[in-house]
């Protein structure tokens, strides 16, 4: 039988004197009853209980006496000591402490509990306070794992009669609805990844149709003056609507329309519209000065195309109907770009697939119906009309499948095309007048462009008449196109993947993370940019005669040796594309637009020296190191400012260590490998196949021995570029 309760003794009629240690306010007979006292205090100083809840100073330090369960799991890296002035206050040894109000009743048998504490009321180990405790990942379910919850009472409710002061049940919440069940696609991220596989495969298969095309060309018309009114006439249409509004379109319009998707009550389709309307008026009109000014205009590209009369004729021929496809290039970007903010992204980067193969399919024609260059030997003064009409108009055909294309994916987007000339009040003059930085630096970039293209066909015109070909803009034009794959495959392949997380860090206004992401995207990146522009400076003439053998032994020679001059400025050249991505994560476009603006005035300058300097022939070639030397001079002006930017700090020391030892790996690479292609050439001529077997035996020495030097000098991104591979092929 239990104890009896303090409550029970002292009832008795037989109890005189009170118990000694009672509580002297309990009525004595003889006495008059003394006022009742609360309940809390009625039995505060019970000799059974006085001592039971004494604090032991010495538990909390004992690990045997904790949950070893909660103890083993517990992470105190995500629990951070509480501040100073939460701590409990430590009471006396040994001495009851004040009596709650809501200490237990031993009268009543299902108490009502206490009401919970505003705020979080989680009890945690090791003292630590629930307000600034922080649970990251899954560390919240991790440090529950050893707790239990006890069981409820399940007769609790039948002694509710009998609480002193009866309190309304209180309502359990509703649980939350229970999630949706995941899409069959995988959801958000799953989405995201096919979305980027798709932009990806249509990017890297629209380059090789590109290159394709080029070989294409260069078999049906050669590599020499003939070509070069060609690449004028088709850069123009390029370079104006990049210069009227195609800069602006993407940095400026496009985000516009993404806000206005999102906060229009018509999902963005009218913003969309006028955008579409503006876009195609002013291309129109533009369009229409430009074909009646393409005489003006070739005579602004290169003086000696328009002071020679059969080549002005030819080239002008050439960019009447080439000039027109301006109009279908900013249609196509528009469109693509209202489809990628509907998640629709693959149709942007296919459709020039469908350009790239019209254009093939055009020059394959024309070899069809005149022969190839090496055949027929075709130039300026000897094409026909009929040919010259056949490429301009597969030209043009090209741009408008490319741009029609695009109309079948709107309407299963949901889109419907209106023209829509109400553009006032909408938004669209505030676009305007943000473009006018990308308008700079656009404008900066076309007038480097036009200063290398005078200079280059000048120095085309001078070789060709001395008998050489290969030595003008097409030569430029097309190693410049080889000479960008690495960077394209591989830098932009990096930095897609990082500039997220360094776009995150700099809005946390985390310098350092933004740093070590900027180092990991030069450092992963030089481990094939490095060997690439090595390969390039000792494989370049093998690699393009074997390339470009349709267009004549020497023309190709001379694309070799562009691309041999070009070879290591592709190392600042993606060091450059890196370090601009640190300024646009921090929204910055001023910068780069000043750093365009010196890598354009260096270029244009060493390129006209190297005009004035070098014989005709070699003129190109300088030019083609000038654009590296460009670059050199941009990293430097680049690295300082966002050095600066990032508090003085971009782990310099560890880039330049990795760049100094690929450098150090690469230089006998490419000594033995340049070495083993000369000597298959001059065993085996340099026809396709003398070419084919040059870059084959030179290109595995090469590779050879920049591992076998790499692995010696232990560079640790080179080891863990293997380590992936390997993982990948599951050896």
């Amino acid at each position: 039988m239990n104890a009896p309760y303090d409550g029970d003794r002292g009832q008795d009629a037989g109890s005189a004197a009170p118990t000694p240690g009672a509580d002297p306010q309990r009525p004595v007979p003889g006495q008059g009853a003394p006022p009742p006292r609360p309940a809390a205090d009625q039995y505060a100083q019970d000799p059974y209980v006085q001592d039971a809840y004494a604090r032991d100073p010495y538990q909390a330090q004992d690990l045997s006496a904790q949950d070893p369960v909660t103890e083993a799991l517990y992470d105190r890296a995500s629990h951070p000591p509480p501040p100073p002035g939460t701590y409990q206050d430590p009471q006396p040894l040994y001495q009851q402490p004040a009596a709650s109000q809501y200490a237990p009743d031993p009268r009543i048998w299902a108490q009502t509990p206490p009401p919970e504490p505003d705020g979080p009321s989680r009890h945690l180990p090791y003292g630590d306070d629930a307000r600034t405790t922080q649970f990251t990942g899954v560390d919240e379910l991790v440090t529950q794992a050893g707790e239990e919850e006890p069981e409820p009472d399940a007769f609790a409710h039948l002694f509710r009669d009998q609480q002193a002061s009866p309190q309304p049940a209180a309502v359990a919440p509703e649980p939350p609805p229970a999630p949706p069940a995941p899409q069959k696609s995988g959801g958000r991220a799953s989405s995201l990844l096919k979305s980027s596989a798709i932009m990806a495969a249509g990017t890297i298969v629209s380059r090789l149709t590109g290159f394709l095309r080029t070989l294409v060309m260069a078999a049906a018309i050669g590599v020499g003056t003939l070509n070069d009114s060609y690449q004028v006439a088709n850069v123009l249409p390029t370079m104006i609507y990049v210069l009227v509004g195609g800069g602006a379109l993407n940095a400026v319009f496009i985000p516009q329309l993404v806000r206005a998707m999102k906060d229009d009550d018509d999902g963005g389709e009218a913003y969309a519209n006028r955008l579409l309307t503006l876009v195609v008026t002013l291309l129109a009109g533009v369009t229409i000065v430009c074909v009646l000014a393409a005489p003006v205009l070739i005579r602004m590209m290169s003086t000696p195309i328009a002071s020679d009369p059969q080549k002005m004729e030819v080239a002008v021929a050439f960019a009447r109907y080439c000039l027109p496809t301006m109009f279908f290039m900013g249609l196509h970007v528009v469109l693509g770009q209202i489809l990628n903010a509907r998640g629709r992204f693959g149709a942007m980067m296919w459709t020039p697939v469908l350009n790239n193969i019209v254009i093939i399919a055009t020059f394959g024609a024309f070899i069809w119906a005149f022969g190839s260059f090496t055949e027929s030997g075709v130039n300026a003064g000897s094409i026909t009309p009929e040919a010259v009409r056949l490429l301009g108009l597969g030209t043009l055909l090209g741009l408008v499948v490319q741009a029609l294309a695009m109309i079948p994916y709107l309407r299963e987007a949901g889109f419907t095309m209106r023209l829509r000339f109400d553009w006032k009040g909408h938004g669209l003059g505030k676009a305007v007048g943000l473009a006018k930085w990308t308008f700079f630096f656009v404008l900066a970039n076309q007038l480097g462009m036009v200063v290398v293209t005078q200079l280059a066909t000048a120095a085309g015109s001078l070789a060709e008449d001395k008998g050489f070909t290969g030595a003008g803009i097409t030569a430029y034009n097309y190693a410049l196109l080889l000479w960008q794959m690495p960077q394209a495959i591989i830098t932009v392949s990096v930095m897609t993947a990082v500039l997220p997380r360094i776009s995150r860090s700099a809005s946390d206004g985390d310098p350092a993370a933004v740093r070590d992401d900027i180092s990991y995207g030069l450092r992963t990146s030089a481990v094939a940019i490095v060997p690439c522009a090595f390969a390039f400076l000792a494989l370049g003439v093998p690699m393009a005669t074997l390339l470009y053998a349709g267009s004549g032994a020497d023309g190709a020679r001379g694309i070799g040796f562009v691309l041999m001059a070009f070879g290591l400025g592709l190392i600042p050249y993606s060091v450059q594309y890196v370090v601009l991505r640190g300024f646009y994560a921090y929204e910055d476009t001023r910068t780069p637009f000043y750093n365009t603006v010196i890598v354009a005035a260096v270029n244009a300058a060493a390129s006209a020296l190297c005009f004035l300097v070098l014989p005709s022939r070699w003129a190109v070639v300088g030019m083609g190191a000038s654009y590296g030397l460009a670059y050199i001079v941009g990293v430097g002006v680049a690295w300082r400012r966002l050095k600066k930017r990032l508090g003085g700090d971009l782990d310099g020391a560890h880039v330049m260590r990795t760049y100094a030892r690929l450098c150090m790996a690469s230089v006998p690479a490419a000594i033995v490998g340049g070495g083993v292609a000369f000597a298959v050439t001059k065993t085996l001529g340099s026809g396709a196949a003398g070419s084919f077997a040059a870059l084959t035996a030179g290109g595995i020495a090469l590779l050879g021995v920049f591992f076998v030097a790499a692995k010696r000098m232990r560079i640790e991104e080179l080891n863990a570029m293997v380590g992936m591979v390997r993982g990948r092929l599951g050896r």
